[in-house]
């Protein structure tokens, strides 16, 4: 192993710059990892025997809520490349400290259409797969081809295609059974030659008529300079006010229980699935229980967004998830639904 493969620990690490939500925490140990061979050396380093690990990226998902008592793996991998291409589809390989929005728009600068509707969501490429991140009707499995991971406890490296990666709504392999098992280095998308938009959400639709794109169908770049805008005045900027973005996922429920509530809430924000289940708007469940803009000490639910909690200033994880306690019991007492977070909580 090189000297530049080797790991460098850092001890009483700051972790507030790593985290959207500004918890000022630390970790018993860190270590920046910008190749393959140093993630190895980290874990396999006498100073993490029996140490738990956690894997940031751009700290988008997680809750801290306190000191980690264990090694943090900050991953900066870089590089973004076209691997190959079929009569089909162009395949895109991203390494997993790319920031995803920065990655998102670099495809469409280079003509590669597909993850416009993705735009402006926080985080690393690294933890899309993870979270199976979605918006504006589309969800990134869609646009998955496979994935390059290592395997912490053996340090094989392993390929995953979508299958093995078992993608659900805000959900993945990676978050069940392989978690604290795997760290994800590099993500390949699949993006099509034949694209079609996507722009049915009514926000979305909105924004583009007012840029002129009522009547014909809207490129690529329309579509991100949309989804950009309508992001930025609903959601707050995690640089200036702590946040993770979407606090909990919407709730899918069963015909017959979405029927019954819709008797008692006649507007009720609803989306039918494939399966015939509906999708429920969590924002607008915590709305209607009188939620937004509303405060527990420092955490609040965001006065423009009630998806979104935020840290006011010196917030604690704690704090958060105590606020976000009293929004699910809120919720479910007035429609019976359970909302799930979609941050993990440490």
């Amino acid at each position: 192993m090189s000297q530049s493969d080797s790991a460098a620990f850092i001890a009483g690490y700051p972790l507030k710059s790593h985290n959207t939500f500004g918890f000022d925490v630390r970790a018993q140990f860190a270590c920046r990892i910008e190749r393959e061979a140093q993630l190895m050396a980290a874990v396999r380093d006498p100073r993490a025997a029996g140490l738990p690990r956690l894997v940031l990226g751009g700290g988008s998902n997680v809750v801290l809520t306190g000191d980690f008592a264990g090694l943090v793996l900050l991953v900066a991998l870089q590089g973004r490349r076209v691997v190959r291409e079929d009569d089909h589809a162009w395949y895109v390989e991203a390494a997993a400290g790319e920031p995803w929005h920065d990655f998102v728009e670099w495809t469409l600068s280079h003509g590669l259409p597909g993850l416009e509707n993705l735009a402006l969501i926080p985080g690393t490429v690294g933890a899309a797969p993870i979270q199976n991140i979605g918006a504006y009707g589309v969800e990134m499995c869609e646009r998955f081809a496979s994935l390059r991971a290592v395997e912490l406890e053996t340090g094989a490296v392993v390929e995953l295609d979508a299958d093995a990666c078992r993608f659900g709504y805000r959900d993945s392999f990676f978050k069940r059974e392989g978690r604290d098992r795997f760290v994800i280095t590099s993500v390949t998308f699949r993006l099509p030659k034949l694209w079609q938009p996507r722009a049915g959400y009514a926000d979305l639709a909105r924004e583009l008529a007012a840029g002129g794109h009522a009547d014909a169908a809207p490129s690529a770049r329309a579509i991100f300079d949309a989804v950009v805008a309508v992001r930025r005045a609903k959601l707050p900027d995690p640089l200036h006010l702590g946040n993770a973005g979407s606090f909990f996922k919407n709730p899918v429920v069963e015909a017959a229980q979405f029927e019954a509530l819709r008797v008692k809430e006649p507007e009720m924000v609803s989306y039918v699935q494939p399966d015939g289940r509906v999708k429920l708007a969590a924002g607008w469940l915590i709305d209607r229980c009188g939620w937004k803009g509303r405060a527990m000490g420092a955490a609040a639910v965001h006065e423009r967004q009630a998806l979104v909690l935020v840290n006011l200033g010196g917030a604690s994880g704690a704090e958060v998830l105590a606020l976000a306690k009293a929004v699910r019991r809120d919720v479910r007492a007035r429609f019976g639904v359970e909302l799930e977070a979609e941050p993990v909580c440490l």
